[in-house]
């Protein structure tokens, strides 16, 4: 059943008429969501479900896992299953594998509790101690995991008995339960399997979750099969799932509607809106934040405020949204979308050619004019809006843009490495806590930039320990402000945690940043 912990979410709840994060349609557009469009009758089990993910694994071990849509979310839930999920819209919390994960003391403590019973594919149990492994090497920043950008909050772990965890952070944080469910953290391996190493583990992955591995063909195909000691029978309904990594766009679109493939996790809001035209279904979670342009303080030209400020001012976010999204992505303007209890009208950003001009004019001035390198994955969009970045620097004088292009799978390298001075990254705000306060505290392990401003960090410390909507809605309009000032990153697409699947695909569920759940989805007639 759906339980809602602290008052920030029974405050969410009671606002629900103007808070729906979880849309229906893709950035405007009519579409389809799973579930609610379609009334299919009840589950029938059988089949095989072809799934499409936008980045290629390096690695099976959930540490190397992103849980969120634009990585290996649907890998991830199959293998490990979830301890816990969230209703985006609402923020409400549903325990799976967890009984409950809850604080009496402000976020200073918190206590899990698991189903008892519980065992992982190879008969071991998953127990309290089997989560302590596992949160504790997250800790562990030489990792690399995307998961370490949350666990270091962690202070210490204490197993009370085979179903009970006490956790203990750093700091208070009423709100450390959204980040466990949109994260690595909510995946528990086989502590067993994971000491036998990488290699190991990777050719025999252990978990609890709803599907075991049958083989892996890395760069071609992942296929899963039916876990029969599966904890929520009659689930999983399929029988055997396969995962391809699509990095392409219109690769995806084409393999959705042509029937090539049953489920794709999407990125493109364009493609979105194609597929929903096309008679295909949609789904899409509404945050706030987004994509941004990361800007490496702890290394030249990003070290000088006015380095980033001359680029925030130079570049033209719509005309980005045209290069990459043909117009059909939403670009933000404040931090949270009016439809959110944090919303004021605080611009992030503007356009300023003669400013940014002037700047740039100045550093160079001084024997620094601007160049740098913009680290671009292989998806399509990625690669689009750093060509669209370098295109529009162009027109300037003084200032220069190479493109580095890496492999999608070396994404948590270079996160974790901080070996960059341009990258995308994202703060998808659901809770605000979870993705600001890590994105851009000064303390945080997960602060990529490497930004460092007392007034944010003030602001952002009131943020997560207020359980008082107005209180915080205080709080983030300070966060919003220092944003605007001091210019870590800029800010230039709302994401779009989506998804698009055939016309006979049931029980689509996404729960976090778009992270579908592979044990309800079924095959109508």
């Amino acid at each position: 059943m759906f339980r809602q912990k602290h008052s920030l979410a029974a405050a969410i709840a009671a606002l629900s008429s103007v808070l729906l994060l979880l849309l229906l349609t893709a950035c405007g557009s009519a579409s389809n969501s799973a579930g609610t469009s379609t009334d299919f009758g009840d589950p029938v089990a059988g089949g095989q479900g072809q799934f499409i993910q936008l980045s290629e694994p390096r690695t099976l071990d959930p540490a190397g896992l992103g849980n969120v849509w634009a990585t290996q979310p649907t890998l991830g839930n199959a293998l490990y299953g979830t301890l816990m999920i969230n209703t985006p819209g609402t923020l409400d919390i549903e325990y799976k594998m967890a009984e409950d994960f809850s604080s009496t003391d402000n976020g200073s403590t918190f206590t899990l509790k698991l189903r008892p019973g519980l065992q992982f594919s190879d008969g071991t149990p998953l127990d309290a101690e089997a989560v302590r492994y596992n949160w504790d090497r997250l800790r562990d920043p030489t990792l690399g995991s995307g998961a370490s950008k949350f666990a270091p909050q962690i202070s210490s772990l204490e197993v009370i008995d085979p179903t009970t965890l006490q956790v203990t952070m750093v700091a208070p944080n009423l709100h450390f339960d959204q980040a466990v469910i949109t994260s690595a953290l909510n995946w528990i391996a086989s502590p067993a399997a994971l000491e036998k190493g990488r290699a190991s583990f990777d050719a025999a992955p252990v978990g609890a979750g709803p599907f075991t591995l049958v083989s892996w063909s890395r760069q071609d195909e992942i296929r899963l099969q039916k876990n029969p000691t599966y904890w929520d029978a009659p689930k999983p309904y399929l029988d055997t799932l396969i995962i391809k990594s699509v990095p392409d766009g219109a690769q995806r679109f084409n393999a959705v509607t042509t029937g090539a493939t049953n489920f794709s996790s999407e990125s493109d809001s364009e493609n979105l809106e194609k597929a929903a035209a096309a008679g295909s279904q949609t789904d899409l979670v509404e945050t706030g934040g987004g994509q941004y342009m990361a800007m490496n303080v702890r290394r030249a030209p990003f070290d000088d405020v006015r380095a980033r400020q001359a680029v925030s001012l130079a570049l033209d976010t719509e005309a980005l949204n045209m290069i990459v999204y043909n117009g059909a992505g939403d670009v933000p303007t404040t931090l949270f979308t009016e439809s959110s209890p944090f919303y004021v009208d605080v611009p992030l950003r503007e356009t300023n050619q003669q400013e940014a001009q002037a700047l740039f004019n100045e550093l160079a001035a001084e024997g620094k004019p601007v160049s740098f390198d913009f680290t671009a994955y292989s998806t399509t969009e990625n690669r689009q809006a750093a060509e669209g970045v370098q295109a529009q620097l162009s027109a300037y004088d003084n200032v220069e843009v190479n493109i580095k292009q890496v492999d999608s799978s070396e994404i948590q390298k270079v996160v974790g490495s901080r070996d960059f001075q341009m990258v995308i990254s994202s703060a998808n705000v659901l809770d605000p806590d979870t993705e600001l306060w890590t994105s851009f505290h000064s303390q945080s392990k997960g602060n990529m930039t490497g930004i460092s401003d007392p007034q944010l960090d003030a602001a952002l410390d009131a943020g997560r320990v207020e359980s008082d909507v107005a209180a915080r809605t205080e709080a983030y309009k300070v966060v919003q402000e220092r944003l605007a000032e001091v210019v870590p990153g800029v800010f230039y697409i709302r994401s779009t945690p989506g998804a698009m699947f055939g016309k006979n695909i049931a029980g689509v569920q996404m729960y976090g940043l778009g992270s579908p759940l592979p044990e309800e989805i079924w095959l109508a007639n």
